[in-house]
């Protein structure tokens, strides 16, 4: 194994034995980002003082939990003194004067900042393409989209270039990515980790389920980057036996590929193997998550896209400039109509977290497929069409009922894509969805190396 494909958790151990030194570790993956990047366009902003601050780490030797440790951070959240645009020309100068609190937490543990990575515009779409910076390639097939909107992230994790990093996720930017190229991710739920320095902010209607969480090659990565996050690291092992687990593969929404449905069976199994009790089940208004998040968050969207490109509108990329001319084709809710929504939400999540009382686990798909062609705009599964938001309605109801969750991959397509899997729990509940992602990853292999034979190409 290169020094490269160690997690992070097993690089800040091996800087803190004096095993390699920041330096080293740094300049390994500077080399790998050098022979990658170029195509893949996932880091799109190094740090210009990164081995500067390898160079102090290695002087000044502490024992904090990411010493020397690399980090990338998505472009949607801010850093001092580095470039964050959001992928949007109107950010495209933007340089932070402070770092979001994410970041600064991730440097008060020891951590270096590597660079920023790309982005849909303004975070808008399941993609990491954008008129500042262009497009993300899938590392297991440049043909594919990485998903989004933490797609760099995502691609510079599977890809080695980077260790783990942080996302954000109001409709799966963490989770689909994460599914989408092989790797594990966190969606926590709100008020657990700071949300400030974000463009856009996780603030009015967002505030319901925009969160920022961690991505990694490994679990162990995410529980180490979540106690960072939250200042409260991991104390005491999880007992999961007996726990009740439900699964499902079909919302009621959208359905998912075969082989979808196979990694959430084998998800199960794994748990079942491991002493919890699994059983095939629907947790109650799952099927209600893709109306609602529609009804929540889609204008807020359009509100904020209008107050950023207001007279500006010529600068906006494609979806943003498409989003803003059909914005109104639907006419907007009314106030009491919002409200009223609202208050279906807050009473089906109340019914939600009642039946989640005897059964504490949910197993289900992260979306209806693999990672799909560049320009993708709708999919078909089992002779059902639809638009490339809805397949995802898997992501949207956690979002909606703001409940945590942990993508951790379980399977691989016919094609050799990876296809990732949603384990999802109460609020509050983040390390016993830890818990059950280890046993997963364990059992199904987690991480695999991507074949890069296109390096050549």
């Amino acid at each position: 194994m290169s020094l490269i494909e160690n997690n992070l958790t097993t690089l800040a151990q091996m800087i803190r034995s004096k095993e390699v030194s920041p330096v080293e570790v740094v300049e390994a993956h500077l080399q790998q980002l050098e022979k990658l990047n170029p195509r893949l366009n996932a880091i799109v902003t190094l740090a210009p003082d990164v081995l500067d601050q390898a160079r102090r780490a290695e002087r000044e030797l502490t024992d904090r939990p990411l010493h020397g440790v690399p980090l990338t951070i998505k472009d949607t959240i801010e850093t001092a003194g580095l470039l964050s645009t959001s992928g949007s020309r109107r950010c495209a100068a933007y340089v932070p004067k402070r770092d979001a609190p994410v970041v600064a937490r991730l440097k008060d543990a020891g951590a270096i900042i590597l660079g920023k990575t790309n982005t849909s515009e303004m975070a808008m779409d399941y993609t990491g393409d954008n008129p500042v910076f262009g497009r993300t390639n899938n590392p297991h097939d440049l043909s594919k989209t990485p998903g989004g909107s933490s797609a760099g992230e995502a691609v510079a994790i599977a890809t080695c270039m980077s260790p783990g990093g942080i996302g954000s996720d109001l409709a799966g930017s963490i989770r689909v990515p994460a599914h989408f190229c092989g790797i594990a991710g966190l969606k926590p739920a709100t008020g657990h980790v700071p949300r400030g320095g974000q463009v856009p902010s996780s603030s009015g209607p967002y505030s319901l389920g925009s969160v920022i969480g961690p991505m990694a090659r490994s679990v162990s990565d995410l529980d180490l980057l979540y106690g960072v996050l939250t200042e409260h690291p991991t104390t005491a092992p999880v007992d999961l036996k007996r726990l009740a687990v439900g699964w499902y593969t079909d919302d009621g929404v959208t359905p998912v590929t075969e082989e979808t449905k196979e990694a959430v069976r084998a998800t199960a199994r794994a748990l079942a193997d491991a002493g919890l009790t699994v059983i095939e089940k629907r947790p109650p208004h799952v099927d209600r998550g893709y109306e609602l998040w529609l009804k929540l968050f889609s204008r807020a969207s359009v509100v904020r896209l209008r107050s950023v490109y207001q007279g500006y509108e010529h600068e906006a990329g494609p979806f943003v400039s498409w989003r803003l001319k059909t914005a109104d084709s639907t006419p907007p809710p009314s106030l009491d109509d919002y409200i009223a929504g609202w208050m279906e939400r807050d009473r089906l999540r109340d019914e939600l977290l009642d039946w989640l009382v005897d059964t504490p686990l949910i197993i289900a798909p992260v979306g209806a497929t693999p990672a799909y062609a560049h320009d993708t705009l709708k999919v078909t599964v089992d002779g059902s069409t639809f638009g490339n938001f809805k397949a995802f309605s898997y992501v949207h109801a956690f979002n909606v009922f703001d409940l945590p969750v942990v993508t951790v991959p379980a399977g691989v397509s016919n094609e050799g894509l990876p296809i990732g899997v949603q384990i999802v729990g109460r609020p509050c509940d983040e390390q016993r969805l830890l818990a059950a992602a280890r046993i997963v990853e364990k059992a199904l292999g987690g991480w695999r190396k991507p074949v890069l034979d296109w390096i050549t190409g």
